[in-house]
């Protein structure tokens, strides 16, 4: 039987639909192939094992946006080394291997330029005065803390939040004798939480870390000292472009929020 010319056009169509359909399919199968096959991270943060020096302040903090990083980028698994950050600056200058920093000032950031990347200022805190719970010594104020019967513990004058705490004082004309220098806020906050100090200056987010234990007596803002935390990739790392995309991150919505949550005060 002879077709119409436009039954012929119409088969022709038909057929070339059908020819094209498998190659369409076996098309699509490839890409989703090769998507799969890619390393499993987002774009521009491949995975990677990542190692961060960071802050002693940053503990709590840092271990929940490790957590959502490592979830939002599969494949990538990050350590933290907490300590004070003069310490890691130590760990920096000697070589230690390590992909990106995090310190609680500026200036122990701008003293290691040629050994990061830029910096960036990814969150502030401020200070408050950390006392046994339920405040039993009624310390309302830093002059409070000159009294010679209160136990007082700082942080030494080379760590950030010692140096912050000299400055209030001084600025207020407050002469304090500690009865220890702390290496880093946490211990200075150990000692008010075990009873061997009445009160000591951390930085409001530690204090917050510790509700059950401690009470924090706010400082006025016109009393108080600004504490910066840069963060930058170091030059050593052996995965720059996954530490850059972590840095990076460090500025995004996401982990914006869970710092905010944490106390931390937007850049």
């Amino acid at each position: 039987m002879s077709l119409t010319p436009a039954r012929r056009r119409a088969a022709v169509a038909a057929l070339a639909a059908a020819l094209l359909l498998p190659l369409t399919a076996c098309g699509s199968g490839d890409a989703d192939s090769g998507s799969g096959a890619e390393t499993p991270s987002a774009p521009g943060a491949p995975a990677a094992d990542l190692t961060v020096l960071a802050a002693a302040s940053l503990t709590d903090v840092f271990k929940a946006a490790g957590a959502a990083y490592e979830k939002s980028h599969p494949g990538t698994k990050i350590t933290f080394s907490f300590a004070g950050s003069q310490e890691l600056a130590a760990q920096v200058k000697q070589g230690a291997p390590a992909d990106a920093l995090v310190t609680a000032d500026t200036m122990t950031m701008d003293g290691l330029r040629a050994d990061t990347g830029t910096p960036e200022i990814i969150a502030r805190n401020r200070l408050v005065i950390a006392t046994a719970e339920g405040n039993p010594d009624k310390v309302d104020d830093l002059k409070d803390l000159a009294d010679p019967e209160l136990k007082v513990v700082l942080a030494a004058p080379e760590v950030p939040v010692g140096r912050y705490s000299k400055k209030i004082l001084d600025a207020q004309r407050i002469s304090v004798r500690p009865v220890s220098q702390e290496p880093n806020v946490r211990a200075v906050l150990s000692k008010v939480e075990l009873g061997e100090a009445d009160a000591g200056l951390v930085y409001k987010t530690d204090a917050a870390t510790a509700p059950d234990k401690v009470d924090a007596v706010e400082i006025p803002d016109a009393q108080n000292a600004v504490a910066e935390y840069p963060a930058a990739t170091l030059k050593t790392s052996k995965n720059a472009e996954a530490a850059a995309a972590f840095v990076a991150w460090l500025s995004s919505p996401e982990a914006q929020k869970i710092l905010r949550d944490a106390g931390f005060q937007q850049p």
